[in-house]
């Protein structure tokens, strides 16, 4: 199946957004709601695509360059109504095939409900066929109209419709397929005699029937599917309805999600079987998840790629590769480029960055790793700092296979701690540290007898100190 061009209206304002972002640039599911509608539409093939841009345009460029670069872009530069828009993408097009004609802010629309649509219109051979719903509140959209005999004869917009008009529960959807060389016929005879004193696309319908040519339609069956979006809450619908779309999908491909209302999956994350999703959780970007995972509670992961096994609790992770079997949190950060090998350990209050950690090795609590290559079976204490930069410049620093970090410990880097070799809890790390040695940079502790009975008389700790058999002397 394929038709000859699709055009896509993406040039408004958005003004009821609030917002410096073009409205098709807003994101339903980590995708824009333009990226939606493009990859609805690949499902019927268009030879061609044209996307009519105007508000925004160098923003909506860059960003159709990204989804759809074979596509063309036709600048509407000023916004006279989606008839004046249509008709500039028409320009120089042969009267040949179909177009398929639709807005930019329909994210939830569906390949399937287009390709339904484009049969109806094969088969009823019609000038025109319309995708209209039956909503249970039709506010803010076009009516259809139709004749005693059930035909359409025209459609009429909410601001143009009186009150009997307005109780018809029949929508237009703003989605239709033209007979292209019909279409070109009478997109020029459009007028703006309206109270936007714009050219509607939806008058080209009168005038199809004028000429009486046929004119189709194909309700859909669930009317979410072309829920448009004017406002940040109508956002926040669509958002909701793609969320619960996605998670059953993957609960259907044998993942469990324990709450699906506060678990938000992009589109573009992929979920092998046997996952486990707990609540509050979001997995965002390219991230790929394999099987027998926990993800969970409250974790965040962007562009993470995570192997088999791994445990992520209340965690947050970006551009990281956790390795089979690995156990993450609580209360982790994980930053780009970080990379944890099979059976490793971040725990909690650990960020790590721009480094490597090797098998079997753990990092469990408290500890910062920048910049920094860790070997196989090493194990660093509590509260380890790498000193990664000096003011001016990052520097890297080598931890070898079975290290013992002391607790509380400080690596300077540039710094190579060698395989087997200790830190002795307590010190600064400034130079190298031979293979299987122990490394104490401390100062040597001096005890000063009676200096809380000297200096803090009266207090609680004094009077423990006196009850202990403590002297001034």
């Amino acid at each position: 199946m394929q038709i000859e061009l699709a055009v896509v209206l993406a040039a408004g304002e958005g003004t009821r957004m609030r917002s410096g972002t073009a409205k098709v640039l807003h994101k339903v599911c980590g995708q824009t709601m333009l990226h939606h509608v493009v990859q609805s539409i690949s499902a019927i093939n268009p030879k061609s695509l044209k996307i009519v841009v105007g508000a925004h345009k160098e923003s909506v460029e860059a960003h159709i360059k990204e989804i759809a670069p074979s596509a063309k872009t036709v600048f509407q530069k000023v916004r006279n109504g989606t008839g004046h828009a249509t008709e500039l993408a028409l320009a120089n097009e042969s009267n040949a095939g179909s177009v398929l004609i639709m807005a930019g802010d329909i994210p939830l629309i569906t390949g399937m409900t287009l390709v339904e649509l484009f049969e109806v219109h094969q088969r009823s051979k019609s000038a025109a066929t319309i995708l209209t719903a039956t909503v249970p509140d039709p506010t803010g959209y076009g009516r259809i109209l139709r004749d005693e005999k059930g035909k359409i004869t025209h459609i009429v917009e909410e601001k143009e419709a009186d009150s009997a008009t307005k109780a018809i529960d029949e929508i237009n959807s703003g989605i239709y397929i033209f007979a292209l060389g019909k279409l070109i016929e009478v997109i020029g005879k459009l007028e703006r005699n309206n109270s936007q004193n714009e050219l509607y696309l939806t008058d080209v319908i009168e005038h199809l029937v004028a000429a009486n040519e046929p004119v189709s339609s194909y309700n859909i069956p669930d009317y979410v599917e072309i829920l448009g979006v004017n406002d940040r809450a109508k956002l926040a619908d669509c958002a909701a309805i793609m969320r619960d779309r996605i998670n059953e999908q993957h609960m259907f491909n044998g993942v469990s999600i324990i709450d699906p209302t506060t678990t938000w999956i992009d589109r573009s994350v992929e979920l092998s079987k046997d996952v486990t999703i707990f609540p509050g959780s979001a997995l965002q970007g390219n991230t790929k998840v394999s099987e027998n995972c926990v993800i969970g509670p409250r974790t965040t992961l962007v562009d993470c790629n995570v192997q088999a096994g791994a445990q992520i609790i209340e965690s947050y992770a970006i551009e990281s590769n956790i390795g089979e079997n690995a156990n993450v949190g609580p209360f982790s950060y994980l930053r780009s480029n970080t990379q944890l090998a099979a059976n490793t350990k971040v725990g909690a209050y650990v960020e790590v960055k721009n480094s490597k950690i090797g098998a079997d090795s753990k990092v469990p609590h408290l500890s910062y790793i920048g910049d920094a290559q860790i070997g196989t079976g090493t194990n660093i204490g509590a509260a380890t700092v790498i000193v990664n930069f000096d003011g001016e410049n990052k520097h890297e620093t080598k931890i070898g296979n079975h290290v013992r970090v002391g607790s509380d410990s400080m690596l300077v880097a540039p710094v190579n701690i060698g395989d087997g070799a200790y830190t002795a809890a307590g010190s600064v790390v400034t130079e190298d540290v031979p293979a299987g040695a122990l490394a104490v940079a401390r100062g040597k502790q001096s005890n000063i007898l009676g200096w809380v009975l000297r200096k803090r008389k009266g207090s609680k700790s004094a009077e423990a100190a006196k009850s202990a058999g403590a002297s001034e002397k």
